[in-house]
């Protein structure tokens, strides 16, 4: 295994140390590296560092760049999912972090039967209700998640928010971490570069981290 890149290892450490801080254990905190639009060479390193769990935008362009490489990592999608791109996303990706509505919910639950194989399934909740981003409506999280299970037999293991980026993440990260409780839903998806250790304190089990492992992308 090489040596940890510079800046990968010091987000492993900013992750330990906000978990460290609110009494919780690091190794509840996955590190979502996200690779999408990155050059492989930028990756490789954090992959050689033996960091397994990657995350992707676009559907065509993580099995373009992650064909042959894929073996014994963890890949989550984390962009919109289109649904005549649901049979790829299902055969491909270990964890779905984008479903956001019913249509959606029957198309997956429908490849799922077809190839027998079900990935993990985070529901995006649009905490901020911003009009030009997906995500399920806090109001109708509930009904949408019990619509999940009961309707189309898929049991979502979490959620996953974008806050508006004009606004505090805290109030967002707690709202999110509301809805998750009283659905009996474990798992937090929440938290980027700029605002992972807010999320932890609010209960995150995953942080999606792109720019301070990778640099801007191009």
């Amino acid at each position: 295994m090489a040596a940890a890149p510079p800046a990968y290892a010091d987000v492993v450490a900013r992750i330990a140390r906000a978990a460290q801080a609110c009494g919780r254990d690091p190794a509840d905190v996955t590190l979502v590296a996200v690779s999408k639009q990155q050059p492989w060479e930028a990756i490789a390193p954090v992959l050689a560092a033996g960091h397994t769990v990657f995350g992707e935008n676009r559907v065509q362009e993580a099995m373009a760049r992650w064909a042959g490489e894929a073996d014994g990592l963890a890949l989550h999608l984390i962009g919109p999912l289109q649904t005549n791109k649901a049979k790829e996303a299902v055969g491909f990706f270990d964890v779905i972090e984008s479903l956001d509505r019913e249509k959606l919910a029957r198309v997956l639950a429908e490849e799922v039967q077809r190839q027998g194989r079900l990935p993990r399934l985070y529901v995006q909740v649009n905490t901020g209700e911003e009009a030009q981003k997906a995500g399920v409506l806090p109001a109708d999280a509930d009904g949408f998640i019990a619509a999940c299970r009961t309707s189309y037999g898929l049991n979502p293991e979490g959620l996953m928010c974008i806050p508006p980026l004009a606004e505090p993440p805290g109030p967002h990260f707690a709202l999110l971490a509301k809805i998750a409780a009283r659905n009996g839903l474990a798992k937090l998806s929440m938290g980027m570069s700029d605002d992972f250790e807010t999320a932890i304190r609010f209960g995150a089990t995953s942080v999606r981290v792109g720019s301070a492992i990778f640099g801007t992308r191009t």
